[in-house]
């Protein structure tokens, strides 16, 4: 990028953004289907259905509390008392030990990042970008993250952690730290929590489409945006597009 070019505020999402997390629910999320339909077996329900239920049970704990820790293993919970009721089988004090377990085990995996992550914010960083991560979860366990994969480095003190990520939230981060929207780039894999808050917020909006995404973050994109917004696969990819709607806006 040329010293002629303006810079950009770039906020970007952490999980399935930066680093992968889906893919780690997923794993105890095939743990917990194969103990249910084991526990379950005389009640012919698949494993698609039980998962159904499951993923009814988190989506309704993420909307009602936002990104707490607990709404995972508390789905676990919800799904086997469901079963539980639905069949007749007597619940055990020791089998929901086991599930809560189960569940709270998936924020004890070692994260890993995408491919180009390190690469991608050192060449943003250094063609003298502003980078700010915006993520939703516990505290402690999205610090943690933080610490792991040496984020810092990158977005400094410039990190935001929010329960609730909602359209409000990112709105009052652009106002108190008086970002331009011409000039700030959101970038995230939910449409849910990173694309339709960025578009509302007027801001442009890189979407960084994931396979087998949770369910929670698939929506329509309902909102014309204001300024950009690109539809991209690998994250290696960003510094090129925005260096090019950079030249496309100087041109025109």
């Amino acid at each position: 990028m040329t010293t002629s070019m303006p810079k950009q505020t770039i906020l970007f999402d952490m999980d399935d953004t930066l680093i992968y997390c889906n893919k780690y629910f997923d794993i105890v999320i095939h743990q917990f289907l194969d103990t249910m339909t084991t526990w379950f077996n005389s009640s012919n329900m698949s494993a698609q259905e039980i998962k159904s239920v499951q993923s009814k049970f988190d989506i309704a704990g993420v909307q009602k509390n936002g990104f707490q820790s607990e709404h995972f293993p508390r789905s676990f919970i919800d799904t086997y008392d469901h079963l539980c009721n639905l069949t007749g089988r007597d619940s055990s004090d020791e089998e929901k030990e086991q599930l809560w377990k189960l569940g709270l085990s998936v924020y004890d995996m070692e994260i890993e990042p995408y491919p180009g992550m390190v690469e991608t914010l050192e060449l943003l960083r250094d063609q003298g970008h502003e980078l700010y991560l915006y993520t939703g979860g516990e505290p402690v366990i999205q610090q943690r993250k933080i610490d792991q994969m040496k984020l810092s480095a990158y977005f400094g003190d410039r990190i935001f952690i929010r329960q609730h990520k909602t359209a409000q939230a990112l709105a009052e981060i652009v106002k108190e730290q008086g970002f331009t929207p011409a000039n700030t780039w959101m970038i995230g894999n939910s449409v849910r929590t990173d694309v339709q808050p960025g578009l509302l917020a007027g801001l442009h909006v890189i979407y960084l489409k994931r396979p087998n995404e949770w369910l929670y973050n698939v929506i329509d994109i309902e909102i014309e945006p204001q300024g950009a917004l690109y539809t991209l696969e690998k994250l290696a990819d960003v510094p090129r597009v925005i260096e090019e709607w950079l030249l496309t806006s100087k041109l025109s």
